[in-house]
């Protein structure tokens, strides 16, 4: 049985194998059809998110980590060019009739689950563990998928119902943007 829940100091160590056997930089372009993340934690910055209620994962019978999900202000993802561009994007943008900000909205992502479990419900069950944590704070959620992750695309549009809201450029990527009405569970 998979179970999920806010992730701790004795969960880096396994979402660090996780991360490293996904990472856009070590895998070949075949094993990328599959999807993958592209920012490389560190202990730093996952202690950092931990102490920020921001780290979920999920783990099998033996315990072992199959699936972790990030999310957190724009605040803490301001370390990141990338998210402060999808910032400035902002005035731009709306969802469901409301103006997005930095106070209604909060950075989701990068999610990963491991191989073996793919396909299998996991990202429904990790990513209402994180809702229900984040729901009292923000009513929107925001991301950005790589335009050429269409599995991460996919799983995101129609298993949780994300909806894209933007498309830009940035240091030579072609990335969507996406929203989600925090109001909706998925399971």
């Amino acid at each position: 049985m998979i179970k999920t829940r806010k992730g701790n100091k004795n969960d880096i160590e396994g979402v660090l194998t996780l991360q490293d056997s996904n990472l856009f930089s070590k895998m070949t372009e075949e094993e990328r059809m599959n999807g993958f993340v592209t920012t490389p934690f560190t202990v730093e910055l996952i202690e950092k998110i931990i102490e920020l209620d921001g780290l979920f994962v999920a783990e099998n019978e033996a315990k072992e980590i199959i699936a972790y999900v990030y999310a957190g202000s724009w605040e803490y993802f301001s370390q990141w060019e990338i998210f402060n561009y999808m910032v400035s994007r902002f005035d731009q943008l709306s969802f469901n009739n409301k103006k997005i900000t930095t106070e209604n909205s909060f950075q989701y992502g990068p999610i990963c689950i491991a191989k073996s479990y793919r396909g299998q419900g996991v990202i429904n069950l990790i990513f209402e563990e994180m809702r229900l944590e984040f729901v009292e704070k923000y009513p929107i959620s925001i991301t950005f998928i790589n335009k050429v992750n269409t599995i991460s695309e996919k799983a995101h549009t129609k298993k949780l119902g994300w909806k894209i809201i933007d498309e830009f450029q940035f240091n030579n990527n072609t990335y969507i943007g996406l929203a989600f009405d925090m109001t909706k569970s998925v399971v």
